[in-house]
């Protein structure tokens, strides 16, 4: 079984180097500077998941902390929704999808000048229960996911766009 496994392997790690893979964090090419996150300073988000999601993006982005001197300064706007799913035939929601839309502008901290704009959409689902605090406590799960992927989503697309910006800029 283990020699089957190298030659498959072998050719995956082949493949990737093929087509153009390059790790968004390490170092790319001679020269060429890995992304810096911790250069971006997240403005508060109001409300308490505009809290969560401006925690994660925190952890996700400067995991050193705040930056001492940021050379970018971004700001959000978060909105949601519930829409109600799954109807009994009594007319009783079961299954409702909660949709967080979270739009994104990134400025130079010198000059004030947009340097990228954006916008990321959740949904995610939860189960309407018989028991109240049950559906509140997935509810506010259910919150707390959408933040997550929020910020990781936030994350890659700024991770792409700062990588477009240092192969350009070489």
């Amino acid at each position: 079984m283990s020699l089957f496994r190298m030659p498959v392997l072998a050719v995956g790690v082949a493949a990737l180097a093929a087509c153009g893979f390059q790790p968004l964090y390490g170092s790319r090419v001679a020269g060429s500077a890995p992304v810096e996150f911790s250069q971006i300073k997240i403005e508060p988000i109001p409300d308490r998941i505009g809290q969560q999601l401006h925690n994660h993006l925190l952890t996700l982005l400067n995991t050193d902390g705040r930056p001492d001197r940021p050379r970018y300064v971004m700001k959000t706007h978060l909105t949601e929704s519930l829409t109600a799913l799954g109807v009994r035939k009594t007319a009783f929601a079961t299954r409702a999808n909660l949709q967080m839309r979270a739009v994104y502008n990134v400025t130079s901290a010198a000059s004030g000048e947009n340097v990228f704009s954006g916008d990321s959409t959740i949904t995610v689902s939860y189960n309407i229960l018989d028991s109240e605090f049950a559906t509140l406590m997935a509810e506010k799960d259910a919150r707390e996911r959408a933040a997550r992927e929020l910020g990781e989503d936030i994350r890659i697309r700024l991770g792409v766009f700062f990588a477009n910006q240092a192969t350009q800029g070489r």
